[in-house]
């Protein structure tokens, strides 16, 4: 077995110690050859990063690549001190090893790379957290509820712009193209060849016209492309999602297959930037009731690889199109559990939407990862339902039965 090694990339130039959360989220990006890193940095500035390759060399062009996205997507974003707008400090210190004791207790089975099978408590507790939220949708806001299909067609996501913003998380499906021919080939093929599976897959495939959704409000656009909406409208809907997550999967953060509960608003801006501050006040009273600790704050898309890759980022922090509830997991890590999004009116045009006289609809969106939200919810009050503290225990029950 080839042994790993641990090898020093400095920084090119001056990297702010501030923008060193937005490196360490595309370092995993740069390259498959990195197994593991650490950024490093004094109280000023990040002066390297350590990177963990297979072999005792660094591969070559990998400096490079690490430079680039410092270039392109990092050092171009404006070095800011993140707006918060509601904090909990925890009471104790958590545990580091939930994921672990879930593991072990056959609640969680790791069952691929970014895929976990999971068991009770969790499932009633993910459950119990969608019903909170949905009631609020559907009780006070009017929403209504759709299920959508798990693939959405490549052509939805390439008419947002996803595909070009986040190449990074896209993850794509296809077939075997129908013809008896290709058929024989390929059946004679898996039985000779005994090159890797995709190898002698992929060349009998099809065009990729479908893709897995990164998440649900792509469905909701795509499902009313076109049309005139009678007025404002919200929009809800539950489903699995899918986003390439590369090695930053950890326990039940970073998923790549995971389930969300979304929420769309459309109508004028005013509406819009109301039902989203009135959600997120919502969204925080739940996180008080449950007693968790974190905080929300204005945040950014982690956006890759493009020209504006920065200039956007620096725009949604400024313009606070985006703030995201984080919640803590142990001592120094937290995962964002949802996301309070104001799109302007982008979805709209290009989607080709119309309100009454023909106006574009303004939207946004709010987004809440199951997953994570219960993952955090057992970090912070533990694996065993009826140890968790009464008042939390009594809110879930109430969805429960609801």
């Amino acid at each position: 077995m080839t042994a790993t090694t641990e090898h020093i990339v400095p920084m090119s130039g001056p990297v702010p110690r501030l923008l060193a959360d937005e490196l360490a989220k595309r370092v995993y990006f740069v390259s498959e050859d990195i197994l593991g890193f650490r950024v490093l940095a004094d109280d000023v500035n990040v002066t390297g990063v350590a990177l963990t390759v297979l072999g005792e060399r660094l591969p070559d062009g990998l400096a490079d690549k690490l430079d680039f996205v410092l270039r392109n997507d990092v050092l171009s974003q404006l070095v800011r001190e993140p707006k918060v707008v509601w904090s909990r400090e925890a009471t104790r210190e958590y545990p580091t090893d939930t994921f672990e004791r879930l593991v072990a207790d056959g609640v969680a089975t790791q069952v691929g790379e970014g895929q976990v099978a999971l068991g009770e408590p969790l499932l009633s507790l993910m459950d119990d957290l969608d019903r909170v939220v949905r009631r609020i949708v559907v009780d006070e806001f009017g929403g209504r509820e759709y299920r959508y299909p798990t693939m959405i067609p490549l052509a939805a996501l390439q008419r947002c712009d996803y595909l070009t913003s986040f190449p990074q998380y896209t993850m794509f499906t296809t077939r075997l193209r129908s013809d008896v021919d290709n058929y024989r080939e390929f059946l004679d093929r898996m039985r000779t060849d005994d090159g890797p599976v995709g190898d002698r897959i992929l060349p009998h495939c099809g065009t990729v016209d479908y893709c897995l959704p990164p998440t649900m409000c792509y469905h909701t656009f795509n499902q009313l492309a076109g049309s005139e909406l009678a007025g404002s409208r919200v929009v809800t809907a539950r489903g699995k999602s899918f986003r390439h997550e590369a090695r930053y999967h950890r326990g039940l953060a970073r998923l790549w297959d995971f389930t969300i509960r979304e929420i769309v608003f459309l109508g004028t801006r005013d509406e819009v930037l109301d039902a989203r501050t009135r959600f997120m006040a919502r969204a925080l009273d739940l996180a008080d009731a449950l007693g968790v600790s974190g905080r929300c704050e204005v945040a950014n898309d982690p956006f890759f690889a493009n020209v504006d890759s920065g200039v956007r980022a620096t725009s949604q922090r400024l313009l606070e199109l985006k703030y995201e509830l984080q919640l803590d997991l142990a001592p120094g890590d937290a995962v964002s559990v949802a996301s309070f999004n104001f799109h302007e009116q982008f979805f709209g045009d290009v989607f080709e939407l119309r309100l009454p006289g023909g106006a574009t609809p303004f939207s946004g969106c709010v987004g809440f990862g199951l997953e994570r939200f219960a993952f955090a919810i057992v970090c912070q009050h533990g694996t065993a339902p009826d140890r968790w503290p009464a008042a939390v225990r009594e809110l879930l029950a109430q969805e429960g039965t609801s």
